[in-house]
């Protein structure tokens, strides 16, 4: 699939903002899952090395550490995902502090391979405390993302960036950000999900401080909410009932991996229950 221009998609996306129409995307770590979640007329497909992970029965956390190059893992997940997916637009994850990449040929080489835009993950926002101030202090800090951003935004792919907190909202703006993805925590629910997360109102104040430092910079900034106790459909109706001027919602577990566990146990149980026909006469 080639990619969709970025002044197609954003078009799309001002019209149903107009409409009162939300924006939803979802990340997708295998072929399938990005076939299902078109299927139900998902906005953005978006893969990186956490969907690897998530769908092989690990916490997306796992996208975090060394245990593969997440650059590598999203071009080798791009001949799974991108030749199934029609219509839609798909974006890669991209780690933007890895410092052995040449940052601007590996957007373009995305971008020929059919790539719409670009996401900013792995994501040194989702470290705080003293790990983060090691990656800021050794030059692996959350600034390399915001470069990473404003690289793909002069070669014109879409950008969608996570921020964390209001001052990674306006760096990431001025950088040239399209959609700012206020990114509540590492998902909770099912079996390797988060325990611990934030209350969705904390997430409501949250999301509104992102919001407000985003548009102080361009007022017609997209805005969608992510992750933590936003987990499935009606939390997502929480949050966007309750933040003003927010315009949709991204998921990832939430989008493939609650609902995968959910149907894949629920099928098994029901052929658990079926009884063999012997049984049946013994029993009548």
């Amino acid at each position: 699939m080639a990619a969709i221009p970025r002044k197609d998609i954003l078009k799309k996306f001002r019209a149903m903002i107009a409409d009162g129409v939300p924006i939803v995307g979802g990340g997708a770590g295998t072929g399938l899952s990005a076939k299902a979640e078109e299927a139900g007329g998902i906005d953005l497909i978006i893969i990186y090395n956490s969907g690897r992970y998530r769908m092989a029965g690990r916490g997306s956390a796992a996208g975090l550490l060394a245990y593969g190059n997440a650059n590598e893992i999203v071009k080798d997940m791009a001949y799974e995902v991108l030749p199934v997916v029609k219509q839609t637009p798909v974006l890669a994850g991209v780690n933007g502090t890895d410092p052995f990449v040449i940052m601007p040929l590996l957007l373009a080489e995305l971008k020929t391979m059919g790539f719409s835009g670009v996401q900013n993950f792995p994501t040194i926002g989702l470290f705080d405390g003293s790990m983060r101030q090691s990656f800021e202090e050794t030059g692996m800090g959350f600034g390399l993302e915001v470069d990473m951003i404003a690289e793909a935004h002069k070669l014109d792919l879409l950008t969608t960036p996570y921020v964390f907190n209001p001052d990674e909202a306006r760096a990431m703006t001025k950088a040239g950000a399209d959609i700012i993805v206020a990114h509540m925590g590492v998902t909770t629910g099912g079996s390797i999900g988060a325990t611990s997360a934030k209350s969705l109102d904390d997430c409501v104040v949250e999301i509104d401080a992102i919001a407000n430092a985003a548009r102080l910079v361009r007022k017609d900034v997209i805005l969608l909410c992510h992750g933590g106790p936003i987990s499935m459909p009606d939390d997502a109706r929480y949050i966007l009932d309750r933040c003003k001027g927010l315009h949709g919602f991204y998921g990832a577990s939430s989008m493939e991996r609650l609902p995968a566990e959910a149907a894949i146990a629920r099928q098994t149980a029901d052929f658990k229950a079926v009884t063999l026909h012997d049984q049946k006469k013994k029993k009548g």
